[in-house]
């Protein structure tokens, strides 16, 4: 499983010019599911972004999580980040996910954010839709992860 993270002061998607969700301070992440993630993989994405110390203290410094600022997150399905361009011009999604297991990841990533951190408030795009997303990043901070830990 594929996240690119980023720490904003403001995100929003829309989904046929209708703003589908919407947060304030907190994270963006743009969520790949790939076809050899397991429950595993979710598990461990789940637990890690919340956790994430990206966010200033009172020092300036890096030190605070989605969870100790009481953020908000906006999950965005992006299965391109599985796109393979190391060959050829066209990128190869071949190790993305099946859009029906994708989608239950991805359900299933935004469900157990919810309950297993009551505190932050979780909005989501819309699966499979032309979304139009916009984002005020802060730092600008931006991170990828990546299950299997090849970055």
């Amino acid at each position: 499983m594929r996240a690119v993270v980023q720490r904003v002061t403001g995100a929003r998607v829309e989904v046929e010019q209708k703003v589908v969700g919407e947060i304030e301070k907190g994270i963006l992440v743009f969520l790949g599911v790939g076809k050899n993630d397991t429950r595993s993989d979710l598990l461990w994405i789940v637990k890690k972004i919340p956790n994430l110390r990206i966010f200033e203290d009172e020092d300036g410094k890096m030190n605070r999580s989605l969870i100790d600022i009481n953020g908000s997150i906006l999950v965005v399905s992006q299965f391109t980040l599985y796109g393979d361009c190391r060959r050829g011009r066209r990128p190869s999604f071949s190790n993305a996910a099946s859009p029906e297991v994708a989608k239950k990841m991805y359900e299933e990533f935004c469900s157990l954010l919810s309950k297993n951190y009551h505190n932050i408030k979780v909005s989501h795009g819309i699966f499979q839709a032309d979304m139009k997303v916009s984002l005020i990043n802060d730092g600008p901070v931006t991170l990828l992860l990546d299950s299997e830990k090849n970055f």
